[in-house]
């Protein structure tokens, strides 16, 4: 976790919040891997988290909020699936190697984050326009380096 970490009322989070935001995020992400996100409850996560509800509203107003958090960070970490394309050969053999390769970092990062892509694509299909814009990063990630733009 990089940067400043605030709460939802705007104070900075210090070391201890830090790790109590994260372990709730962790804790809803392997939450999601098992449930469907509609049955996802904040008293559930904060359960798992072993915190009160009062403790996961201090950091995110809602479900769909942590799962934004979520998906930012996921995000945020499909800028790797380009790099497995900077300065590799498109011709021959070596272009096979390097798509096959390619495509093996892309299933890998879609497994890895298989949970949480669900939910974004469930929001970007229901037209919420944050989902949207990650799903269209996410993907941009893998598309613009294919494109050579």
């Amino acid at each position: 976790m990089t940067g400043q970490v605030r709460t939802v009322d705007g104070r900075v989070a210090g070391r201890r919040g830090q790790a109590t935001r994260q372990k709730l995020l962790d804790c809803l992400s392997e939450m999601l891997n098992s449930s469907p996100y509609r049955d996802v409850k904040v008293i559930d996560v904060a359960r798992k988290a072993g915190t009160s509800p009062a403790t996961f509203y201090q950091y995110f107003p809602d479900v769909e909020g942590a799962v934004l958090e979520i998906a930012e960070q996921m995000a945020s970490e499909s800028g790797s699936l380009s790099e497995v394309l900077e300065g590799r050969n498109w011709v021959g053999k070596a272009g096979w190697q390097t798509a096959q390769d390619f495509v093996d970092d892309f299933l890998d990062f879609w497994k890895k984050n298989d949970a949480i892509l669900r939910v974004v694509d469930l929001g970007a299909a229901e037209g919420d326009k944050r989902f949207a814009k990650l799903r269209l990063k996410i993907l941009n990630s893998a598309t613009t380096p294919l494109t050579g733009s």
